[in-house]
């Protein structure tokens, strides 16, 4: 099978043609039929993440936004017969730990990723998806497999963000940091929770999107301190803030923006990840988080038990993740579009469909 590969930080990827993956008793053989380019890609390739412990093995081979169907499955595997089709979460989870028992298998103690096992990352024709009875998400009726790759991460974390760890609730004012792949999701889910959106971005072009999201007002931070934006923020939220600030981004100025837009009270859930200039390390007006009794959650994926409220939102129309979807490209082209990252080139999810 073809296969795209990470050879060195930095360095041009490379297709190999490699063994189609074996598969052991728990495994599941998936036939990828589109599997998304996310910035989480662009990090890896980049070596970030080094601080956090992360060491990624060479060569190796990213994609973590899956959607395919299933070619062959282990004797101990339930369910997900040959034909199904499937998403597979980017958190591998063994489903026996006390995480995965409580139901928060994106925390899983023994958890893995595609991009650090052989045969298992996205970009390639194959791969091989570990503990398959519960890694392989069927996907009902209505969910296609272009749907499964523009949830795969960036969707899905999200829905994770906004649903459940930020508790979002109709009529409540939330302020979306950082319009990206996780931002703009965060603005379509949060509005058809029954929230009022206030999107933040320095880019005309992701505000403009946000609107058609459902977004009620938009807010460009271009030059703007974050104590600047929170005023903007509640000056257009009658004085007070919002109840909600979801922090797409992960840097210190979009972890502040979402903190000093929030009211008395209010609720923070970030799913940023910082990059070079962080290492991970952001200063928080700790104070402030005490007069005005702020929270703050990180939210992390998205558990297998909470696909299938998502998918059913998802089957009923209410949400519409291939709408995200703005280039379908092959693999020789994936270099082309982690060149276009660095100055946030790409708009909405670039998703490979053609692999031979």
């Amino acid at each position: 099978m073809r296969s795209l590969r990470v050879e060195n930080f930095r360095k041009p990827l490379v297709i190999h043609n490699v063994p189609i993956p074996e598969i052991g008793e728990d495994d599941a053989l998936v036939r990828v039929t589109a599997s998304g380019i996310c910035r989480t890609d662009w990090h890896l390739w980049n070596g970030d993440w080094s601080w956090v412990g992360l060491k990624l093995p060479m060569p190796t081979t990213l994609g973590h936004e899956i959607g395919g169907v299933v070619e062959r499955i282990g004797s101990r595997v339930i369910g997900n017969q040959p034909g199904t089709r499937v998403t597979v979460p980017f958190n591998f989870a063994c489903g026996h730990c006390p995480c995965c028992v409580s139901g928060t298998q994106n925390l899983c103690d023994n958890a893995s990723w595609p991009f650090l096992l052989e045969g298992s990352g996205g970009w390639a024709e194959y791969v091989r998806v570990p503990n398959a009875t519960l890694n392989c998400v069927a996907l009902p009726d209505g969910v296609t497999e272009l749907d499964a790759a523009a949830l795969g991460c960036r969707y899905m974390t999200a829905y994770r963000a906004v649903h459940s760890r930020a508790a979002v609730r109709g009529g409540e004012t939330v302020a979306v940091v950082g319009l990206g792949g996780v931002g703009l999701a965060a603005v379509e889910i949060a509005n058809a929770l029954g929230a009022q959106v206030i999107g933040l971005d320095r880019k005309q072009s992701q505000l403009a999107a946000a609107k058609k999201l459902g977004a009620v007002a938009t807010i460009n931070i271009d030059g703007l301190t974050p104590e600047q934006i929170g005023e903007r923020v509640k000056a257009i939220s009658g004085g007070r803030g919002v109840h909600v600030s979801i922090d797409a981004v992960g840097v210190s100025k979009a972890t502040l923006t979402a903190l000093y837009s929030l009211r008395k009270g209010g609720r923070l859930a970030t799913v940023g990840l910082s990059s070079e200039e962080d290492k991970g390390q952001l200063t928080m007006p700790i104070d402030l988080m005490v007069f005005n009794e702020w929270s703050m959650a990180g939210s992390l994926g998205n558990p297998q038990s909470e696909y299938p409220g998502l998918l059913n939102m998802i089957a009923a129309g209410r949400l519409k993740p291939r709408q995200h979807i703005t280039e379908e490209v092959a693999l020789e082209n994936v270099q082309s579009v982690l060149d276009r990252m660095p100055t946030f080139e790409t708009n909405g999810y670039v998703v490979v469909t053609k692999f031979n």
